[in-house]
């Protein structure tokens, strides 16, 4: 009998490449119990198959409080006071709660909507490859010069931000989801971070009561005062979600994908010399080596059998939709970039209720990051090998910290 592989989720070596452990879970240990730092278990589920049946599932709920027997609840160590806003957000937040919190917002993401902004971020692009090329160093880093400031910049002026304070969000947001759990990383730069975020978004709420604009925090504000009962901590956790999921994702999905293409110049050239296959290459790049590795926890309401495993109640589930993007029972060749590949069902953007809300905008984005970069700069080449780059470390994003290129 094969043995069951040994997975550590915080090594720099398996988030390097995490996919050949990915793929022998999937044959081996399809429901697998791992550890985090902190001591709790977690399991993850990796097959397509039972990744999708997961996140259809009520059995499964997002707020643990709903899901653990009174005996869990007493291990649960204490939210601190500053984090139990960010808590009220709808991606932690089971029905009715997450349908009501859902609505309020959809209506800024609709594809009609977003599709009004493509001049904008079409401008966006174009300037900050202006700015790169007007340095004329012949290189950059793909991270901080492009993939960071276009999404943050999309989603700062959509919302209502000041553009110039995306530096600070970026620290804020890289705080939030560095999976960190160790106590003095919680103390010492988690909190203090969140509480200047959370104190920066209470002025700005009480900026846009006084003097509304045609903006998304001005609408949320108002949508509240109207009595469509969002609280102050749910319009700061919406706001805080809004920001860091409409951006992280967005700049490891730009980030990963040219990195994907330059280690795959076959595809590369078929891209350049066909531009019009920029929809499938991002569908293709999204389930390739996508931004987001796993789902946010979900906690088993009873005892769940998932194939010859059975997950006892209170326990935190985590899918992995990168695994699940990989399995050849869904995507032949699965570990073959092909970018006009056909029925490409990935799950980079989940299913069911949770199903990204902003994944309209990401294409979007991505579509014309993408493209515009491949234009602009035909000779677009790699700085240094491969190994030499750095993953971020944390267990739901996955991105790099920097990518450096040359042109």
């Amino acid at each position: 009998m094969a043995q069951t592989p040994q997975v550590d989720l915080f090594d720099p070596t398996f988030k390097a490449n995490p996919y050949p452990t990915y793929a022998e879970l999937r044959s081996e240990a399809p429901v697998y119990r791992a550890e985090l730092p902190d001591g709790r278990g977690v399991w993850l589920v990796t097959r397509y198959d039972d990744v999708v049946a997961v996140l259809k599932d009520e059995r499964f709920a997002k707020d643990w409080r709903s899901a653990m027997t009174p005996e869990q609840l007493t291990q649960i160590p204490p939210i601190p006071e500053v984090m139990k806003p960010l808590s009220e957000n709808m991606l932690d937040k089971d029905p009715p709660d997450h349908e009501r919190l859902r609505r309020l917002v959809s209506k800024a993401f609709t594809p009609r909507l977003i599709e009004r902004m493509r001049p904008r971020v079409q401008e966006i692009a174009d300037t900050l490859l202006d700015a790169v090329k007007t340095k004329d160093k012949g290189g950059m880093d793909l991270i901080d010069d492009y993939a960071f400031p276009l999404p943050i910049t999309v989603i700062a002026e959509l919302l209502g931000v000041p553009v110039e304070d995306r530096n600070r969000f970026r620290e804020w947001s890289d705080a939030a989801v560095s999976g960190d759990t160790t106590q003095e990383y919680v103390e010492k730069i988690l909190l203090p971070h969140m509480q200047a975020f959370i104190d920066y978004l209470r002025a700005l709420f009480e900026e846009k009561r006084d003097n509304p604009k045609d903006d998304l925090i001005s609408a949320l504000v108002l949508a509240e005062e109207a009595g469509d009962r969002l609280s102050e901590d749910e319009l700061l956790a919406m706001v805080f979600l809004l920001l860091v999921a409409g951006h992280e994702t967005t700049v490891n999905l730009i980030g990963n994908g040219t990195l994907a293409l330059l280690q795959n110049p076959d595809q590369l050239q078929k891209l350049r010399d066909d531009p019009s296959l920029i929809k499938p290459a991002i569908e293709e790049l999204l389930r390739y080596d996508g931004p987001v590795e796993t789902s946010t926890e979900r906690f088993a309401r009873e005892d769940v059998a998932i194939g010859d495993t059975v997950i006892p109640k209170g326990e935190m589930v985590m899918i992995v939709i990168a695994a699940a993007d990989h399995d050849p029972e869904r995507f032949p060749e699965p570990d073959a970039l092909d970018i006009a590949r056909a029925d490409n069902r990935h799950l980079a953007f989940g299913k069911g209720i949770h199903h990204c809300l902003g994944a309209p905008l990401a294409r979007m984005e991505g579509q014309i990051a993408l493209g515009t970069l491949l234009r602009r700069m035909p000779d677009l080449r790699l700085k240094g090998s491969p190994e030499s780059l750095t993953w971020r470390p944390g267990m739901v994003l996955r991105g790099l910290k920097g990518l450096p290129v040359a042109f």
